[in-house]
């Protein structure tokens, strides 16, 4: 199927930000894939985009269920969009330093994160199929960095206590500028 059969061109989501505590609670699995599924799905794609970003789960845009998208295609090609339901990292291995890693939830911060170099992956797809999924590199990161999200957990959560607290104070007094401009 093409990506326009799915209803790209629809309205961006908002994206919730850190220190929003949404962002903090695990998602639930999905249980039945039907066209409101397909409709989120094509929204988040679109949201992910726009954004732009090259994952996003379904917990950034408030949506509490164990949803992803991801495409590492380059930016104005838009061609690789994968969507995994319900995945589970099976097994990993090794180690690797994301460098510079971001997130489109906690703006303006960017970060070296140690991963696993490889992951295997299990989940569906947009349609329901059983999905294993054999990540390594660019991948790996991505995958891990989104399925942390599904389970409540930010990247910031991965990195030293006193880069994390600088960024949570940078955050809270953004937060509090922004308050007294309104």
């Amino acid at each position: 199927m093409t990506p326009d059969a799915y209803g790209y061109g629809m309205s961006q989501l908002k994206i919730l930000t850190y220190p929003n505590k949404f962002l903090l609670e695990p998602t639930t699995p999905l249980d039945n894939i039907d066209s409101q599924v397909q409709q989120m799905i094509a929204a988040m794609a679109e949201t992910m985009y726009a954004a732009p970003g090259i994952g996003l789960a379904a917990i950034q845009v408030g949506w509490d269920r164990s949803v992803l998208v991801y495409d590492l295609s380059a930016r104005d090609e838009r061609g690789g969009l994968q969507v995994l339901i319900n995945p589970r990292i099976i097994s990993s291995e090794g180690e690797i330093v994301s460098d510079n890693e971001g997130c489109l939830s906690v703006p303006d911060f960017r970060a070296d994160v140690k991963r696993a170099e490889r992951i295997l992956v299990e989940g569906y797809d947009r349609e329901g199929n059983p999905l294993r999924v054999e990540a390594e590199g660019v991948q790996a990161i991505v995958l891990q960095h989104e399925i942390d999200h599904l389970n409540g957990r930010l990247f910031i959560d991965r990195i030293s206590p006193l880069k994390r607290e600088l960024y949570k104070r940078r955050a809270r007094k953004a937060m509090r500028e922004n308050e007294t401009a309104v």
